[in-house]
């Protein structure tokens, strides 16, 4: 979905199947360079996902500073946590054409850029654009890169190599929390931006560590495929047409035709350029801009046509009501994980609970225990006897449950407790990607789990300023968590009156069909 050729370490297409002799895998895929794309997926997200839960702490600077209403503060923060989901889609685009790691290292310095600016904020407006759009962008530039080069490296231990680069985003809620706490009260928040600012400038060397994986097994192949006969070549291109055809995407003879055409187009250019080197040097210049030009545009054509079929020949989707009831609940779940690190550290301070909260924050509780929930109801749902559905359900009831009685609670301990369970129950973050599996197969994973991913980005964007914003007419957060626990246990119910899934596809398995 995302990838592009040079990214690929394994050749999918119909090429492979004309060969004599099978593809040999790359060696680096499940070892070697793969666990270096673990740990630069992990620090990605302690930098991102981390520093975006620990923003409760800039929040209420920015509340005693600007003097605006919770719900308008609210935004700043809920734009960038939004804007680095919604924009997955979109950031599929750059890594068609660009590749990961090159879209990685662009995001890294745009998020930085967006820190080190929003340091210099006169008033909240500023902040919107500057951290939450600009920030936001760049956060989603390095993010997907992230995801995606893991599961490009890793066929057989994928589930493991995904849980343990996810579990950046609990490190760093705990690790950020600490750090933009110590920064805020020894430099002030201003100063506290431009040193995050620094720090995130690591994730250009995250984006470095990308590195695409080497197709030298893939070429020889290749060559052996090109030279078979034209009898051959039709086969395989009649195939690829009917392949591609009945999964709802462009078709592939006019994609070769307007390959030819490209390379004609720059052969000429080519031609052109080696018959003028008699010419003057201005003349050369501007035949070097004309190839120059013509390339871009043919890598901007093949990565928009990879880019417009990986989502919009996926429409088949929608026609499944369980996926759709999924959508509903992805617009509803993440608000209600993501409104507790946003305006706990505010709900402390009006109880009067902020030297215990110093001591150990709530919101490092959630973090913390977030770790051990992902891996712990990651062996659960492992066993045999285990549906993952089932799990999946459980843990959203549990969350759910947790958001209701937080607002009950008016002591350290019982918030402690409640934030404890809360950190367990939103575990189940990593099972999204299998129970989308399960629910549309291997062959749509990618497409379907973009689309969750995009929901939620809309849940975290509005979620927030919503419970500022209900803050501002009743003067308590508790409504906020009331009505946010309503519309997620509706979100629940639209799970629970479709089809359940009866039985756990063999994941395994299907992965090995969809390379065959």
């Amino acid at each position: 979905m995302y990838a592009s050729r040079e990214d690929i370490g394994y050749d999918f297409g119909d090429d492979s199947k004309v060969g004599s002799k099978p593809i040999k895998p790359n060696p680096n895929i499940d070892g070697g360079w793969a666990w270096m794309i673990v740990l630069s997926s992990f620090l990605v997200h302690i930098l991102i996902m981390g520093s975006q839960m620990a923003l409760g702490i800039l929040n209420m600077e920015w509340l005693e500073e600007f003097n605006q209403s919770r719900g308008l503060t609210a935004w700043v923060s809920s734009l960038s946590m939004g804007i680095t989901l919604i924009v997955g889609p979109f950031i599929g685009l750059f890594i068609s054409m660009c590749g990961c790691r090159k879209t990685a290292i662009i995001g890294g310095i745009l998020n930085a850029l967006g820190w080190i600016l929003s340091a210099y904020a006169s008033n909240v407006y500023y902040l919107f654009l500057t951290f939450g759009v600009t920030a936001g962008v760049g956060s989603g530039m390095v993010y997907l890169p992230a995801v995606v080069m893991v599961g490009q490296y890793f066929q057989k231990r994928r589930a493991l190599a995904q849980g343990l680069s996810t579990t950046g985003t609990g490190f760093g809620a705990f690790l950020m929390t600490a750090l933009l706490k110590y920064l805020c009260t020894e430099f002030g928040w201003r100063n506290a931006m431009f040193i995050q600012g620094a720090i995130s400038l690591n994730l250009c060397v995250c984006g470095a560590l990308m590195r695409p994986l080497s197709p030298k097994d893939v070429v020889s192949e290749k060559y052996v495929a090109r030279s078979n006969s034209e009898d051959n070549q039709a086969k395989a291109l009649s195939h690829s047409a009917e392949t591609i055809k009945s999964n709802g995407v462009l078709s592939e003879e006019p994609e070769k035709k307007e390959e030819v055409t490209n390379e004609e187009v720059l052969d000429s250019v080519q031609h052109i350029e080696i018959g003028g080197k008699s010419r003057s040097g201005r003349s050369m210049y501007g035949l070097r801009l004309l190839k120059t030009v013509s390339q871009l545009t043919v890598t901007v054509r093949k990565g928009f046509a990879i880019w417009y079929s990986s989502y919009f020949g996926a429409a088949s989707l929608f026609t499944n009501r369980v996926f759709v009831a999924f959508i509903i609940w992805a617009l509803f779940a993440y608000s209600s994980f993501v409104i507790p690190f946003i305006h706990l550290p505010e709900i402390v301070k009006q109880y009067n609970l902020s030297s215990q909260n110093n001591v150990f924050p709530l919101t490092s509780i959630i973090a913390i225990i977030h770790i051990f929930g992902k891996v712990i109801l990651g062996i659960i749902s492992d066993l045999p006897c285990i549906s993952t559905w089932n799990v999946f359900l459980m843990a959203n009831f549990s969350l759910v449950t947790c958001i209701l009685t937080l607002p009950l609670m008016q002591t350290y301990v019982s918030l402690a407790v409640v934030c404890a369970l809360i950190g367990f129950s939103s575990g189940y973050f990593s099972l999204m990607p299998v129970v989308t599996e399960d629910l549309v197969g291997t062959k749509h994973l990618a497409n379907a789990y973009g689309i969750i991913i995009c929901a939620n980005g809309i849940s975290a964007l509005l979620g927030p300023p919503f419970a500022g914003w209900i803050y501002d007419i009743t003067h308590k957060y508790d409504f906020s968590f009331y009505i946010s626990g309503l519309l997620y246990m509706v979100g629940i119910i639209f799970l629970l009156v479709q089809p359940c899934i009866q039985k756990k596809q063999p994941r395994e398995k299907s992965t090995e069909e969809a390379q065959v």
